[in-house]
């Protein structure tokens, strides 16, 4: 400071200095009016700046002479340690809602009747929006603001008037000629975009710092918690602003109207909404209302309804208030779930699975206190439903207050052209088809796609799969950003990283030879768990068994798979035979060894590793080596259990009966299988046979 006031000429007396101070208070606060709330600053971020290290050269000069609107003060004061709680001079009251037309009709004749008024009578209301803000009360005495307070329980609030000293819109002081004492009653607000701007920051300081980012959830969020902060500069770094819609304890009411009050705080340069308006019936009101709601997703700030107020004060006087709220107005609330917007874009995202998951990509919305910029359009279907297409006005809303999702498309009519579903993966190019039966897209480029990698990888040691020790979802992130991995073969080949993993943050030789040790006990793996983990669809753990129970290897598997796909009847039939292996799952093997980059991946890997022949343990038996049916109702036992019979006395288990089917266990109910043996003159045995079977092997 001392070097300020060397570099600036300072005042000589107190009275040239404390007019200098007067005088640029009043000019740094009007310029934070004219950045702040009007957005048509004067002049350039520099000479405002000159500004304030002139008040704080002559301030540092002159310390006695500090005044209580000072903008050093404003930014710097911090409140005591905790906020104090101090009683309003008049109740800060709530407001009823009215959620329908048919309410808003209710709320004028209630009016009416309260106040004996013909029912021809005009009643004249205010209308203006319902701000999603943190309410606050500003005192002004003597013209000069001495306190703020929250809204608290409505009897008491938490005095934040340094920390409202901080923003912009409100102004220290009123001008010559207003009432001794005055409090002005409005919301203190974030603007949408600078909502987003904070958060930003949030991020990007977390990221310097390593920290986890902490952001705010929403707009109204982000305000309460600058103002309610502790230190005063904390408040002043954020870009809160203000909104007046009312006032409490006056001195004197300069006015008969509503409109008439808030035009006189709309004259101290309070800012007051700019759709402020005065009407006399209720169409006219509710016309208000659908205006407003139409705007709503353009407003710089979040808004929830619109309140609608009697105009005449004293009538306000006489309706009085009834419990915490006054009988001369009312909230008109818009549906809290639902927002109207603009469309700007559509991408598609890829999933962990490979779904193509279209997404609206949305001009900034608040919708049930949440801003929301996407919003999942699911699949083609839902897009030609709704007829969507960038630039379209469309209605959102959060389906169970969680997933946003559009309903409605306003301009569906509109000339413009189709957004057509992509055929190909936007991540790797891959062919991206719907299953037969199904709606939803897939990208068959498997392990090979960026966007599934993570999840196929995670799949692939996971304990159903590989089960290998020390390969987490935030290990594999870090070796997939250090490109040491990019498909399954590669986890085989990371010894090879052993001298760049050790002394790594979180890594030590120890814990390297640990996972090196646990990837290399894997280099034989259970075929089956193998066919698993490499998260073929509709393949799972059960299938995968089945499967290799079949075909014992697993290039036989993909060899009949192939012949399948290429219409070879012996290898559809073979699939046929294996109960629970359906033509879905069938499809799916044959797409899978269709693809080269999926061979590649398979070739790749089974040259790292080397799975055993699939065998299960079995007792000899006189149906070893055969091939089961079972059909009809089993009364002793389930039908998963009689198939782990089966299995154990070395006997396979198929789904159908065919010309290679050995014996068919038939309970009550058994159908066309039954029948279909006894054509084929197989041996049919009821399930007291087959029990004695079980009991001679033992």
């Amino acid at each position: 400071m001392h070097a300020l006031s060397t570099e600036i000429a300072l005042p000589q007396t107190d009275e040239e200095a404390s007019a200098l101070l007067a005088s640029l208070a009043a000019e740094i606060a009007r310029h934070n009016a004219l950045y702040h709330t009007h957005d048509a600053p004067e002049i350039s971020d520099a000479d405002y700046d000159a500004l304030t290290r002139r008040n704080a050269a002559i301030e540092a000069a002159f310390p006695h002479l500090i005044r209580s609107d000072s903008p050093s003060v404003a930014v710097g004061a911090a409140p005591a340690a905790h906020l104090a709680k101090v009683a309003h001079a008049r109740p800060m009251m709530s407001l009823d809602n009215a959620f329908s037309d048919e309410e808003v009709a209710d709320f004028i004749g209630r009016v009416r009747r309260f106040l004996k008024l013909p029912d021809d009578a005009t009643v004249a209301l205010t209308a203006e929006p319902k701000i999603d803000g943190l309410s606050c009360s500003l005192r002004y005495e003597g013209g000069r603001l001495v306190q703020a307070l929250t809204r608290g329980d409505g009897r008491v609030g938490e005095d934040v008037t340094a920390n409202v000293r901080t923003i912009g819109d409100i102004p220290q002081s009123l001008p010559a000629g207003a009432p001794d004492v005055f409090e002005v009653r409005g919301e203190v607000y974030m603007a949408k975009a600078d909502f987003a701007d904070l958060n930003a920051r949030l991020l990007a300081a977390a990221g310097t710092t390593g920290k986890e980012a902490r952001q705010f959830a929403n707009p109204r969020n982000a305000a309460a918690g600058s103002l309610r902060q502790k230190d005063a500069a904390v408040t002043a770094s954020r870009p809160l602003r203000f909104l007046a819609h009312g006032w409490g304890e006056a001195s004197a009411m300069p006015g008969e109207t509503q409109v008439e009050i808030v035009a006189m705080i709309r004259g101290w340069d309070i800012p007051v909404a700019d759709a402020f308006t005065r009407v006399e019936t209720v169409d006219a009101a509710l016309s208000v209302y659908r205006a407003i709601e139409a705007a709503r997703a353009d407003l710089p700030f979040d808004i929830d309804g619109v309140v609608y107020k009697v105009d005449r004060l004293d009538w306000q006087a006489r309706l009085g208030a009834v419990g915490k709220a006054p009988r001369w107005a009312i909230a008109h609330k818009f549906p809290a779930e639902r927002a109207q917007t603009t469309l700007n874009d559509i991408e598609i995202q890829v999933g962990r699975t490979g779904k193509l998951t279209p997404v609206a990509k949305l001009e900034p919305v608040t919708v049930g206190g949440v801003v929301v910029r996407n919003a999942t359009l699911h699949n083609a279907d839902e897009i030609a439903r709704l007829g969507v297409r960038p630039g379209d006005r469309v209605v959102l809303q959060r389906a169970g207050d969680v997933i946003p999702q559009i309903v409605e498309n306003l301009t569906r009519d509109e000339p413009r052209a189709e957004w057509t579903f992509p055929t190909h993966c936007p991540r790797c190019d891959s062919e991206a088809v719907a299953e037969e039966g199904e709606v939803d897209v897939r990208c068959t480029g498997g392990l090979i796609c960026p966007a599934q990698r993570l999840e196929r990888l995670r799949h692939f040691v996971s304990r159903g799969a590989l089960d290998i020790d020390g390969l987490g979802e935030k290990t594999l992130v870090e070796f997939l950003d250090l490109g040491w991995i990019r498909e399954p073969a590669d986890i085989f080949r990371l010894a090879g990283h052993r001298g760049d993993l050790v002394g790594r943050e979180g890594w030590q030789g120890k814990s390297v030879d640990a996972l090196l040790a646990a990837i290399e006990a894997r280099r034989t793996p259970d075929a089956a768990r193998l066919l698993f983990g490499l998260g073929i669809r509709h393949v799972g753990q059960i299938t995968a068994r089945d499967l290799m129970k079949m075909f014992v290897t697993l290039p036989a598997l993909r060899e009949t798979a192939q012949a399948a796909r290429a219409g070879d009847p012996e290898a559809t039939e073979r699939f046929a035979l294996i109960e629970g292996v359906g033509p879905v799952v069938v499809a799916a093997l044959c797409d899978f060894f269709h693809e080269p980059h999926n061979i590649q991946v398979w070739d790749d890997l089974l040259a790292e590793v080397s799975p055993p022949p699939f065998l299960v343990e079995t007792r000899e038996s006189r149906v070893s080596g055969k091939t089961l049916v079972f059909t009809g109702s089993l009364e002793t036992l389930s039908r998963d259990e009689a198939k782990a019979q089966a299995e154990s006395l070395g006997a396979r288990v198929a789904g159908s009966v065919s010309a290679k089917t050995d014996l068919v266990i038939a309970g009550p109910g058994a159908g066309s299988k039954a029948k279909k043996a006894a054509e084929l003159g197989i041996e049919v045995i009821d399930e007291a046979a087959w029990n004695a079977i079980v009991a001679a092997a033992g």
